[in-house]
């Protein structure tokens, strides 16, 4: 037998040794002899094994057992992570040959031997935490879901109509947020862009695909061409696209509330596109091997340089997603360094041929144009038996050079990982001695060594003002001048000696009573520390000169002790700052990010645009301008349930990866439909067509409905408002008319000779227009607002032109119930017959509309904003949310034009907050119980009531509102540790995304309540009655 042979011989007991313990533990079997036999039935597979194990059946495997740090081949597709040879196909985990169950176990087990080598946690261990994990996920999965929420589009098309140059969003279909980050990352690459809007499928296939794959991948391919051609050319805000997602879904063989996980899609994704394009390269160049756009854009390769039992070896192996571990590391370097050492790399270096020891590194041959990096943020709970998501904090550059990790650089690269491990050896023992000057004493309590020194230095210096602690205290009467409650002289006389109390409660007895303000104040003499009472001159001397001089010698020390560390990470900081080491630079394009727990969560994605130098926020339909400081709050985790967990780097020295087109005969670069072939520019703009002719039906529409509101306004202009109407004098317009007429007496009396019907109405006028005045001019509380008693008061507050107040008073005046003496009815046929002489031109009767428009507004808010209140107060959650909702929205909306326009939008918004806060608590504590009416009631609160306000509370970005929502997220992502039936466990993984989708876009929603009419005195009372109650209840009870 060779040595090879030897070593191979070798290799492989330890592997099947490995298999074996992987199974054991996953399954639960301790028959040595049944676990041979399903690896024997399986060869060597695991997941093969697993499922015989598990579900009495075995599946033949396609490919024989690799050697040990070769991976295993589970298909014929070429797209892995990391670990098959160069030569050979790249992995297919989730090809159409297997089930969910043992797609899931493979993947898992293909990232526990990585996660080994990154990790250094073992096989076994690794095994265990990713098939249970998958093996949970693909349960929950396979369980029957409901149909999930989907966007509901703004009936207005302008609504939708997308601003010029700015990107396209793209429409939740139902939890498709990990499509839309990974589609706008790609799209966002301009070449990857190019290459799929001019793909064309191989003639050969034109008519009829040939086998599975190109039944199902073309089509896609397609429809990922009118995707894109779309997100180019529409003039839509969003886009929808379900046709790519439904075939998509399709292929993942999972209901559509579904969430997917983002690096499976892309996976996936990429995967088919490889296809697609090896198809056309084969038709292209016949004869010649052919190039894949795919393959050449995002995957790479990579040396392994690995030593077995003393046994060198080296392969090259491809990698498409590089996966890397979080936990444990603070920085991308450090994660990239893990990943790519493992084992005992000292054996690397060495001559001896017979050391047993074992490593292996990796070296970067190839790296693409993409360079993707998968952040495995997920790991497997032992205790709870689910998964949860690592929220550590992960920093990451915007430029990363990647030099360090290249196989040239390699003889480099060890040298200055040995001077950097050497280093921070150095640095642990400095970090050791400079601890014990910071944290000195032997006991619980610690304290800086110099700080020790200087209250020594204090004690030594303080006088003392008398030779005993307790000299100068009279114990016959407590400080502040309180006599202590002693025992009373005649009982202890008549209890004799033998009944003296114990010392104990004698103690006890004499504790006088405490009397703060008085007892806490020391006498001025009295020193504020202890003090030496028995020391020489000679001796102070000696002493302080000693405390000075070691404190001194200590601060030094420390001061060194910082120095040599800072340096010593300055050192590190710049080990590969040299130029030979910055040549690979990889700037960063995009970040893809989760918020939420590791069964739900909601995706989006920051993409860089070169053009415009600034960061993109890309949240299904909503694309926003951003900043690095935010992504960097989102992305690097520790900051609420947010972190990155995909980065996407681009060669820097490749700039057609991100170049826009140009036209090669006018040098113009290409925009909008310029950049599509034929047939997509006819498919856009027929698109297009349909939407500008979506636009102008509402048009026509909203221009109808102008015109029968200009109708309505004509009649109505010839009535009065009906809060100044007088129907009958029954009613509280009672009050309005003894106004009026109270003006009109006032006016009277304050004149002296009889005047005529003219001159009384202007007199009238003016006192009624002073009464009002100083109404509006008055700081009144929130209870008496004077705007609800006069919509005068309101105009004044609110700067209305004067010919809008004239007219009102004068409609005032001109009321037909005004009284029934004679001098009531002559100024009631003045007023009108001067409302009939206002020419057309001297009033703007819109402008006059619009201000008693705005005032029937307010009353309407300020009676949506009572009613709310009140069934708060009366705990009527669920009927006062609608209120308070509509309350604060038309609020807002009459706070744009002006302070004085609406009410409190603190008030009104903390009620709305505690309302939903309230609502929430209750259906939580509902889907706690555990029983189904309630379980289905809680719910049905939450997707109904609470669910559809999020966006309200997240549109304006205020603080408070941002942390109820905060909140709110967080008590149901709790329940993600707990135990649960399965029932539950599929209900809330059904609900959770909808709770934690980020976007602010208002979704369909509840009408408004109808209101109740009232007349103005019971408003004014009513109003006062609610809001005087609020200051004696706040709604935080505090």
């Amino acid at each position: 037998m060779t040595v090879e042979q030897n070593v191979l011989q070798q290799h492989s007991q330890k592997h099947q040794q490995t298999l074996l313990n992987q199974l054991r533990e996953v399954t639960g079997t301790t028959d040595i002899q049944l676990l041979q036999q399903a690896l024997q039935v399986s060869h060597g597979d695991l997941a093969e094994a697993v499922a015989f194990l598990t579900e009495k059946k075995a599946k033949v495997p396609q490919q024989d057992e690799a050697t040990y740090y070769q991976t295993t081949q589970v298909g014929n597709d070429r797209y892995i992570s990391v670990g098959s040879q160069a030569d050979t196909n790249v992995i297919d985990l989730t090809g159409d040959d297997k089930d969910d169950l043992q797609r899931a176990i493979a993947l898992s087990l293909e990232e526990s031997s990585r996660a080994f080598r990154e990790t250094g946690i073992t096989d076994e261990e690794q095994a265990i935490s990713r098939v249970l994990e998958a093996s949970i996920a693909e349960n929950k999965a396979s369980l029957k879901r409901t149909h999930t929420e989907v966007w509901s589009d703004s009936p207005n098309p302008h609504d939708r109509k997308r601003m010029e140059n700015c990107p396209v969003g793209l429409k939740n279909v139902g939890n498709t947020c990990w499509f839309s980050a990974v589609i706008q990352s790609l799209f966002n690459l301009l070449e990857f862009q190019r290459l799929v809007l001019h793909y064309s499928p191989p003639a050969r296939v034109q008519d009829l695909p040939r086998n599975q794959k190109e039944h199902r991948n073309l089509p896609f391919m397609q429809e990922l061409r009118n995707l894109f051609s779309l997100m180019v050319g529409s003039k839509r805000k969003y886009v929808d696209p379900s046709c790519a997602v439904e075939i998509l879904k399709d292929a993942f063989k999972s209901s559509e509330s579904q969430q997917q996980d983002v690096s499976e899609f892309t996976h996936k994704l990429l995967d088919w596109l490889e296809d697609a394009f090896q198809m056309k390269a084969e038709e292209d160049r016949e004869g010649e091997k052919p190039k894949n756009p795919m393959v050449e854009l995002f995957y790479g390769r990579f040396l392994a340089v690995g030593v077995l039992e003393g046994k060198k070896f080296e392969n090259t192996e491809m990698f498409g997603q590089y996966p890397l571990q979080v936990n444990g590391f603070k920085d991308l370097h450090e994660c990239l360094e893990a990943a790519m050492i493992e084992g005992e790399i000292e054996s690397l270096h060495s001559s001896a041929e017979n050391s047993a020891k074992s490593g292996q590194e990796h070296w970067f041959t190839e790296l693409p144009p993409v360079l993707t990096f998968e952040l495995s943020r997920f790991e497997f709970n032992q205790a709870l038996g689910r998964p949860e998501k690592i929220h550590s904090k992960l920093e990451f550059p915007s430029m990363l050079y990647m030099d360090r990790y290249m196989d040239r650089n390699r003889e480099i690269t060890r040298i200055k990982r040995e001077e950097i491990r050497r280093l921070k050896e150095h640095l642990t023992l400095l970090q050791q001695r400079l601890e014990r000057y910071l944290s000195y004493g032997s006991g619980p309590k610690r304290f800086p060594l110099a700080d020790v020194l200087q209250y020594a230095m204090e004690f030594t210096s303080s006088k003392p003002v008398c030779t005993s602690p307790v000299g100068d205290i009279d114990t016959s009467a407590p400080p502040g001048g309180t006599t202590g409650q002693l025992l009373p002289a005649s009982s202890t006389a008549e209890q004799g000696p033998s009944s003296t109390p114990p010392e104990g409660l004698a103690l006890a007895l004499r504790v006088p009573i405490h009397r703060p303000f008085t007892q806490s104040r020391l006498p001025p003499d009295l020193p504020m520390h202890p003090a030496p009472r028995h020391i020489t001159e000679e001796e102070l001397r000696v002493l302080e000169g000693c405390l000075h001089r070691w404190r001194s010698e200590v601060e030094n020390d420390t001061r060194d002790l910082q120095g040599s560390i800072s340096r010593i990470h300055r050192t590190t900081e710049l080990m590969y700052s040299d130029k030979s080491m910055m040549q690979v630079p990889y700037r960063l394009h995009a970040v893809l990010v989760h918020e939420g727990q590791a069964n739900a969560g909601h995706y989006w994605a920051y993409i860089y645009d070169p053009h415009q130098w600034c960061w993109m926020k890309y949240n299904d339909i909503s694309v926003t301008k951003s900043s690095w400081e935010e992504l960097v709050r989102d992305s690097f985790g520790g900051y609420r349930n947010a972190s990155a967990y995909c980065l996407m780097y681009i060669n820097d020295k490749k700039p057609f990866l991100i170049e826009e087109e140009f036209n090669k005969e006018t040098g113009q670069m290409l925009s909008g439909l310029d950049k599509l072939p034929p047939d997509l520019k006819a498919y856009v703009k027929e698109d297009n067509g349909l939407f500008d002719k979506e636009m102008e039906e509402w048009n026509t529409l909203q221009a109808r409905k102008a015109q029968q509101e200009k109708l309505a306004l004509a009649v109505a202009t010839a009535q009065d408002p009906e809060y100044m109407e007088q129907p009958s004098p029954t009613d509280y317009s009672r009050h309005l008319q003894e106004d009026t007429e109270r003006a009109i007496s006032k006016a009277a009396a304050e004149q002296q000779e009889e005047r005529s019907p003219e001159g009384l109405l202007t007199a009238a006028i003016k006192v009624e227009y002073t009464r009002l005045l100083r109404f509006a001019q008055e700081d009144t509380a929130p209870g008496s607002d004077y705007r609800l008693q006069h919509v005068i008061v309101y105009f004044i507050q609110n700067q209305a032109p004067k010919k809008i107040l004239e007219r009102t008073l004068l409609m005032q005046f001109a009321d037909r119930n005004l009284g029934f003496n004679e001098r009531c009815k002559s100024i009631m046929k003045v007023a009108r017959a001067k409302l009939d002489l206002i020419k057309p031109e001297e009033i703007n009767m819109e402008e006059y509309e619009m201000w008693h428009q705005d005032y029937r507004n307010f009353r309407e808010t300020t009676i949506f904003l009572m009613i709310g209140l009140e069934l708060f107060q009366k705990k009527s959650f669920v009927e006062a949310l609608m209120y308070l909702i509509y309350s604060y929205q038309y609020n807002r909306e009459l706070l744009v034009k002006g302070l004085y326009r609406g009410h409190d939008d603190e008030l009104i918004g903390l009620y709305r907050r505690e309302c939903l806060l309230k609502l929430n608590e209750n259906a939580a504590g509902m889907f706690e119980s555990g029983e189904e009416p309630e379980v289905s009631n809680g719910l049905s609160i939450m997707n109904e009531l609470v669910v559809p306000c999020i966006p309200l509370l997240l549109v304006h970005d205020i603080e408070k509102d941002l942390l109820s929502v905060e909140d709110m997220r967080n008590r149901w992502c709790s329940y993600l540790g707990q135990e649960m039936e399965p029932n539950l466990q599929e209900k809330l993984t059904d609900f959770l995304p909808k709770l934690l989708d980020c976007s602010t876009e208002i979704k369909s929603f509840h009408d408004p309540p109808k209101l109740p009419t009232y007349s103005t005195l019971e408003l004014v009372e009513r109003y006062s009655r609610v809001m005087a109650s609020l200051s004696r209840v706040p709604a935080d009870r505090r």
